[in-house]
């Protein structure tokens, strides 16, 4: 494989703690199915509708991608055995031969170009995949098992970037829409897994794909519920309805780490959780930010660097790790954690400095603060509604009086992608732990030319961020491509084009008798589920 790059490696140790004889529902249970439980939903199949983890843990199940990362966001060949740079403009990719989709047709290099072509054109998508196309200005087959990506300028990235591009079968889904995918109809990929049914919100049931190019599953059939609440998908669980979910939740963890029946799987993540802020609306009043008499600011301070430091500087991110999360995150003040490519080694978590933040509010014209309503999921990420209760308390000590409208993600995520919405809490998950790929997609320009900023939820615009990340985009050497990349954190983070507040940190829990193998994209897959 031609292709060298300094790859991210996150040390946390996977933890692994089992005990007890109790029997329970798993000893009598069928040992080729698996039942699990997600706490997020799917919200489509079609894998280049909506870019959310979710979905992308399904997908994976589902879809094979030319190249993947492994658990420790290490690059990795898949459908493609090779890649190489051939020139400065071309990458090639040698793919793998007798591989087949799962309704029998042969996997070639057609199908490659026909997906990378179809993935800018899916309609109403919340959070496009085009970003990973647009440097792509010819896809050339070669031959039915080499095909040829032609770009216009050295472009460092490729291998990566197709991590993120499950491939589909020409024949099967030239004039599918993202609702054939959805109802089951043409969810067919080359992956481990078949899809049986498909529940929207609900459910989706799978059978071990038996005649898959890679490693078999464990498991002939899979049970994947989606169960938003913390306390049922738990209650499953102890239960024995199901065998393994994601996120438990921090409320749990002491018990659970005493508890004989159970195992933990344990990894910090690249999950960010963080606070965008619109910054669209300049000279117009923002929606949710009002004076102390509820009459609309106009222009909207959120647009003024001082009011977003000031915001940031009155969080206590270290009490929301201590406190909210009981541990289970690390407070975050830049896109990735140390150690990541691109994180900067020296820069410094935001410390609470309520004098500041006061002195910067009356700098902007504030002294006395202002009205806001924060927006967070309930049901989405760990906490986050408690998240956002305990921002909002923070921020009243500096004038901010904030209102806390926590809703379901179904319903909140269509209000940010319309950008309905003032401050919204929000998460990311960095694929290949590399700062480009936050960089791209959550503080850059929105462009439909480039593909860059499809989850910019603030609409943030910096030209001077642009240039960096176009820069670094062009740059070859790694060394080179590192250093521009943490010049383009640091000028993002210092202008606070978005609060973070901390990583998560990712833990599944599983009845006696399975083992796990954790991922830091957070990725919750039925093929990393065997039995102990």
């Amino acid at each position: 494989m031609a292709f060298s790059r300094r790859t991210a490696l996150l040390g946390a140790a996977f933890i692994t703690t089992a005990y007890g004889t109790r029997q329970t529902a798993l000893a009598q249970a069928d040992t080729q199915t698996l039942n699990m439980a997600v706490g997020a939903p799917v919200t489509s199949l079609d894998p280049h509708f909506h870019q959310l983890t979710p979905n992308n843990s399904v997908a994976d199940m589902i879809f094979d991608t030319l190249t993947k990362f492994d658990g420790r966001a290490r690059l990795q060949p898949a459908l493609a055995t090779e890649f190489r740079a051939i020139d400065e403009n071309t990458w090639e990719f040698k793919l793998r031969p007798n591989v087949r989709f799962h309704n029998g047709n042969p996997f070639t290099a057609e199908d490659v170009a026909f997906t990378f072509a179809r993935i800018p054109n899916v309609p109403n998508s919340p959070a496009s995949y085009t970003t990973f196309v647009r440097p792509m200005k010819e896809v050339i087959v070669v031959d039915p098992l080499t095909v040829r990506i032609r770009t216009d300028g050295p472009y460092p990235l490729m291998p990566i970037d197709i991590a993120s591009l499950r491939i589909l079968n020409k024949a099967t889904h030239e004039n599918a829409t993202t609702e054939d995918f959805n109802s089951g109809k043409v969810a067919i990929g080359t992956g481990p897994f078949k899809v049986i049914r498909h529940q929207q919100g609900d459910r989706i049931e799978f059978e071990r794909n038996d005649n898959y190019w890679g490693e078999k599953p464990a498991w002939a059939k899979v049970n994947y519920r989606m169960i938003t609440n913390d306390g049922a998908r738990t209650a499953a669980l102890h239960a024995g309805d199901v065998q393994f979910i994601d996120t438990l939740p921090t409320t749990d963890l002491a018990r659970a780490r005493t508890n004989r029946d159970m195992h933990l799987s344990e990894i910090a993540g690249t999950r960010l959780i963080y606070l965008a802020l619109d910054q669209h609306r300049r000279t117009e009043a923002t929606p949710f930010v009002t004076d102390h008499n509820g009459k609309p600011i106009t222009p909207n301070p959120l647009c003024d660097a001082r009011v977003r430091k000031a915001l940031s500087l009155a969080i206590d991110r270290p009490a929301i790790t201590a406190r909210v999360m009981e541990g289970a995150s690390t407070p975050a003040g830049q896109f990735l954690p140390m150690g990541c490519f691109g994180s900067i080694p020296d820069r410094e978590v935001p410390r609470l400095n309520i004098e500041e933040a006061k002195r910067l509010l009356a700098e902007a014209g504030f002294p006395n603060g202002f009205k806001v309503t924060l927006h967070s999921p309930s049901d989405r990420y760990v906490n986050d509604s408690k998240i956002a209760q305990a921002i909002g308390q923070m921020w009243t000590r500096i004038g901010v009086h904030s209102q806390i409208d926590a809703q379901p993600w179904t319903s909140y995520v269509g209000r940010v992608t319309r950008g309905e919405l003032s401050i919204m809490l929000y998460g990311w998950t960095s694929t290949g732990a590399e700062a480009s790929n936050p960089l791209r997609n959550l503080v850059s320009t929105i462009s439909r030319e480039t593909g860059y900023g499809a989850s910019n939820r603030g609409r943030y615009s910096n030209p001077a961020l642009d240039a960096l990340v176009a820069q670094a985009m062009r740059t070859l050497d790694d060394k080179q491509r590192e250093a521009t990349l943490q010049e383009a954190t640091r000028v993002a983070m210092d202008d606070v084009a978005l609060i973070p507040l901390h990583f998560q940190t990712n833990i599944w829990a599983m009845r006696r008798g399975l083992k796990h193998e954790p991922r830091v994209d957070e990725l919750t897959r039925a093929q990393d589920i065997s039995r102990a």
